[in-house]
């Protein structure tokens, strides 16, 4: 039986039996998307549910860990934002669980291998001959905005995307380029909150505009989220002012514009309206 077959006959609380394909001695990166637990992928839940171990991260909701067996030691790694250390530690910890035989999950927020060093962590595991498995995820550089009604790419304002990690952005390390970051229809900034300043700073010093629209959202597809709205000239006042936290995601571009039109269709829709009625 294929896995869409088993898929519409399992019944809920029941492993399916794929999940048995899940052998010891392996860790599963599992991308957990961007919070709400019904924007798992159909492996992923198939991954948790198999798990003797889940190695969890700070922002994993509850629903999502809720998914695995009452057996499963689940044993939580978040980090702050600023503190690395741990990350040594985390790669010890699957090393060691793997080699007792157990089936490990790695349960990281939106994709492992998008900002999540997860390409770190599957380096570490083979130098060390654990075999490993990388389930991707929703992440929050696309989810985000969609939950804002706004789209990265619109044939009016955007054919082009690019992301970018805000974390770097005041650090002695960054490795950004600013200049073709500013040339690019739409920027997507993941953990930029602590350094939204600077960033609007160095996209205006770039070359761009300090009237081009931005929005940040807060919590996307969760019960916290917000939007705040603006241009790259007051973004980071209106973040502030709003009391905005991480999570957040920071959109930039033309495509921001196009937010209260999307949702009134959006809306529209949801009310089986046709739309222009």
């Amino acid at each position: 039986m294929v896995l869409a077959d088993q898929l519409l006959s399992f019944e809920p609380g029941t492993p399916l039996a794929a999940a048995r394909e899940v052998g010891p001695g392996k860790v599963i990166l599992v991308g957990a998307g961007p919070g709400d637990p019904e924007l798992l992928t159909v492996r992923a839940v198939v991954r948790i549910r198999a798990a003797d171990v889940i190695v969890y991260d700070r922002l994993i909701h509850d629903g999502v860990l809720a998914l695995a067996r009452a057996s499963a030691e689940k044993i939580y790694m978040g980090k702050d934002a600023g503190l690395h250390a741990r990350q040594d530690e985390i790669h010890a910890l699957l090393v060691e669980k793997a080699r007792q035989g157990k089936a490990v999950v790695r349960l990281k927020g939106g994709d492992p291998f998008l900002f999540g060093r997860g390409g770190e962590e599957v380096e570490y595991l083979a130098e060390h001959g654990i075999p490993f498995e990388v389930v991707p995820g929703v992440s929050s550089c696309l989810s985000a905005p969609l939950s804002a009604g706004i789209a990265v790419t619109h044939r009016e304002s955007s054919s082009s995307v690019v992301i970018v990690t805000g974390h770097s952005a005041d650090g002695q390390e960054d490795r950004v380029d600013w200049e073709a970051v500013a040339r690019i229809g739409t920027a997507v900034f993941l953990m930029g909150v602590h350094n939204i300043e600077t960033i609007s700073q160095r996209l205006i010093a770039a070359g761009r505009s300090p009237a081009t629209p931005a929005a940040m959202i807060q919590m996307a597809y969760c019960d916290g989220e917000r939007v705040v709205t603006g241009t790259l000239e007051n973004i980071a006042a209106e973040v502030r002012r709003a009391n905005i936290q991480p999570p957040a995601t920071l959109v930039v571009g033309e495509v921001v514009c196009l937010r209260e039109r999307l949702q009134q269709l959006v809306a529209l829709h949801a009310t089986g309206k046709e739309v222009g009625a």
